[in-house]
């Protein structure tokens, strides 16, 4: 009684997987991937994220990672040296940041805080980004020797990638003078 079942199941299962075959079904299309949209000024980006990563890195100089003791509450730490990913790590994630954000300096529409482009079309704008990006990189290799030693070199890395483009397009008094 069971045979009798199983050959039209058999027989609908094979129909089913050849026609499947002679039909494949397109794969669902991926939506295309949006394209990067500028949501803060540069001076955000710099006060955000540039700035603080920095000072991770500056104090770094100053007092051994290792050495710092942790908040007494890591999760709400102000100073990231005493967070929960602090330390080390906390120079590390800088350097990071320093390094990912230089991406963010090369989108389209960003805005000084006038409301001028960012020179991104200037000649010299991909350089000074790339030795952000670099600067970004020496650093996070730095804390991860966790040398204290390494870290003022790196350190001097990155405050000569920062020069470079401040020596350039430099924070003028008035901001309708700023990204020019």
């Amino acid at each position: 009684m069971r045979s009798r079942y199983l050959v039209p199941v058999i027989l609908a299962w094979t129909i089913t997987l050849i026609s499947g075959c002679a039909n494949p079904q397109a794969p669902p299309s991926n939506p295309a991937t949006p394209a990067l949209q500028a949501q803060g000024s540069l001076a955000q980006l710099m006060r955000g994220i540039l700035f603080p990563a920095s000072n991770v890195i500056f104090a770094a100089q100053d007092q051994n990672p290792a050495d710092v003791k942790p908040d007494d509450d890591p999760s709400t730490a102000v100073n990231p040296l005493q967070s929960s990913f602090g330390q080390w790590q906390a120079v590390e994630n800088a350097g990071i940041a320093l390094s990912e954000a230089a991406s963010l300096l090369t989108i389209p529409g960003r805005k000084c805080q006038n409301g001028r482009d960012v020179p991104i079309s200037n000649a010299d704008w991909p350089m000074l980004v790339q030795g952000l990006r670099e600067a970004g990189m020496t650093v996070y290799k730095a804390a991860q020797s966790k040398n204290q030693d390494n870290i003022v070199m790196a350190a001097d890395s990155m405050s000569t990638a920062c020069a470079a483009c401040h020596d350039k397009y430099p924070e003028k008094p008035n901001p309708a003078d700023r990204c020019m």
